[in-house]
């Protein structure tokens, strides 16, 4: 045997791993017994074969939960993973930082639990800890749960407002023990949309199913590249984990210096040799913003860590990796979000400035785009699979979608503008005093938007009728130009092929 030999006979020095459940295909696993008989020139081989072949066995999964205030969510969250069809070995729920009943509400699940399935039999425990005041907040809730799960092969990162459909475990583990090459694995996230009353939730949860389903989509149809592991419901490898830290000197996996913690995990997993994939058949519901304030919380400290992970130097140790392979989703949604802003405002601009000097004349031909984007958010709710009328109303009828665009930009310029002014504000909390009904950021973009419009108006009213006149020839150009580019856009994701998958 030559040195090369020995080289290559190092990748049998693994653990295989196999899923519990009835629906695993036959594993490829090494040549039966005797068949390895034949291989007597190579004993050393057929040694380190057989040896490989004794030691497979079932994967084993933790469950860690971080909890902040879920008092309305836990009960319903540990009742959908009780119910899985393959439980985890284990589940920890960590709670942190929490002024209200989620302590005592966990806490009546705790102890042993067993489930039976098509004739095998689960067994799991749940354990509940309060780890009081925390200043890492729900970070510091996951890196416990990962020291309380060492020894396990994969960690199940669950959030405290997320409820699993039944199999979701399963078929996750399924997908993560046929390919090792995997080092974390995201469900399909959506939102139930039954559980809350009300005009304005029922407006906010319909675009934010919107916004999650084409996120969801626009994976999908990257070879299944997410760009996001999110903690919502996100099955990791140990091993993977582990290679992150000691790659990057980290003492746990997930770091303090991101207020997008998923994303710069996923990131970091990607540089250590693993994919960062979306299931395209588990799924999840994640707990939804109801009110703008608390979507503007949300939506800004997104938008905010997402900038922060592409631009070089600005926080911590974060390095910023601008031509990272999973942000370049995150980089179309920026430009894309910059043209939609552009044609939107501009439009507004000149048309505000035609009618004023009764040199509007409508054509037919802005109604394309429109359509267009009608016709795109049609296609994709049809492609939902737990779509419903609010669903199909929502891309039909254009205008909640259009509304639903504004806000979204007004928290697009909201994480910009706090990321120029490099103030060090603290999203976490901004957002967890959001959705308790305190703060008034979520006003200022139509502060702003009603300043630029009225300053626009009065500079406007200051040019004389020659200059109005250039304005205008020289905008609408402009303006036709970008929305004609926008449109080739929505074209092309109108027109590709799904393949079959389902948001």
């Amino acid at each position: 045997m030559t040195e090369t030999n020995f080289g290559l006979r190092r990748a049998t020095d693994r653990q295989i791993l196999t899923p519990r459940s009835s629906k695993a295909g036959p594993l490829a696993l090494p040549p039966a017994l005797p068949q390895l008989n034949a291989l007597e020139s190579v004993e050393t081989l057929s040694g380190e074969i057989r040896s490989a072949a004794a030691s497979a066995r079932n994967a084993t999964i933790a469950c860690i939960i971080p909890c902040y205030n879920e008092q309305e969510t836990i009960a319903d969250v540990l009742n959908s993973i009780l119910a899985q069809t393959r439980l985890p070995d284990v589940i920890h729920v960590i709670i942190n930082n929490t002024d209200d009943d989620t302590p005592e509400i966990a806490r009546r699940f705790e102890g042993q639990h067993t489930r039976s399935v098509k004739g095998e039999e689960f067994e799991t425990t749940v354990y509940v800890h309060d780890m009081g005041v925390n200043p890492d907040k729900k970070v510091g809730a996951l890196n416990y749960g990962y020291f309380l799960s060492r020894g396990y092969d994969f960690i199940l990162g669950v959030d405290g407002d997320t409820t699993l459909e039944r199999d979701v475990v399963e078929r996750l583990e399924l997908e993560m023990t046929d390919d090792p090459r995997i080092g974390g694995l995201s469900a399909i996230y959506s939102i139930d949309k039954n559980r809350y009353k009300g005009l304005m939730a029922r407006f906010l949860i319909a675009g934010q199913r919107a916004q999650f389903a084409a996120f969801n989509m626009d994976n999908l149809l990257r070879g299944r590249n997410m760009a996001v592991l999110g903690g919502q419901c996100s099955l990791f490898r140990m091993r993977a984990l582990e290679q992150v830290m000691v790659r990057h000197h980290q003492q746990a996996p997930w770091v303090r210096d991101s207020e997008v913690e998923d994303s710069k995990l996923s990131l970091q997993i990607k540089d250590a040799g693993y994919s960062t994939k979306i299931s395209s058949t588990a799924r999840a519901y994640v707990g939804p913003m109801t009110n703008l304030r608390a979507l503007h919380g949300q939506q800004v400290k997104w938008n905010f860590g997402a900038i922060d992970l592409f631009w070089p130097g600005q926080r911590g140790d974060n390095k910023g990796q601008p031509l990272h392979p999973n942000l370049r989703l995150r980089w179309y949604e920026n430009i894309a979000m910059i043209f939609n802003l552009a044609s939107r405002l501009g439009f507004l601009l000149l048309l505000v400035a035609a009618l004023s000097i009764d040199a509007f004349v409508f054509n037919p031909i802005w109604l394309i785009p429109p359509a267009i984007a009608m016709l795109l958010n049609l296609r994709l709710a049809l492609a939902m699979k737990d779509k419903s009328a609010s669903d199909i109303l929502y891309a039909f009828l254009a205008f909640p979608a259009e509304l639903y665009m504004w806000i979204r930009m007004g928290h697009f310029l909201s994480a910009w503008a706090q990321f120029f002014a490099q103030t060090e504000n603290d999203n976490w909390a901004a957002q967890a005093n959001a959705e308790k009904g305190k703060g008034s950021a979520y006003i200022m973009p139509a502060v702003v938007l009603l300043a630029v419009m009225g300053g626009a108006i009065y500079a406007w009213t200051q040019q004389s009728v020659q200059i109005q006149s250039a304005i205008l020839s020289l905008g609408w150009p402009i303006l036709y130009i970008a929305t004609i580019a926008q449109t080739v856009f929505m074209l092309r994701k109108l027109f590709r092929r799904h393949r079959g998958f389902t948001v």
